[in-house]
């Protein structure tokens, strides 16, 4: 499984988003892929899942279907709920 985070720099949450990252990668040593919903492969990517509204975390199983997300500023997840997708099977 992978975790997957769609957002924008320059945007109110930005700053939350990257301390997020920074802290997560930290405490678990597991990095989150970000996308940008502006470039291509990020439009691409926002469409095959459905993804209208930033910040998005989102996990996907190892079939490529979605398996958990959280929508919106107000949603970001805790660590330990997204840590538990990036366990090795």
């Amino acid at each position: 499984m992978r975790v997957v985070v769609v957002w924008r720099e320059g945007r109110d949450y930005s700053r939350q988003i990257e301390e997020w990252l920074h802290d997560f990668e930290h405490r678990t040593g597991k990095q989150i892929e970000s996308v940008d919903p502006d470039s291509p492969s990020g439009t691409a990517f926002c469409e095959s899942y459905d993804i209208t509204r930033d910040p998005t975390f989102i996990a996907i199983g190892d079939d490529s279907q979605m398996v958990q997300q959280w929508v919106g500023e107000e949603n970001i997840p805790r660590f330990d709920d997204v840590a538990f997708y990036t366990l090795d099977n």
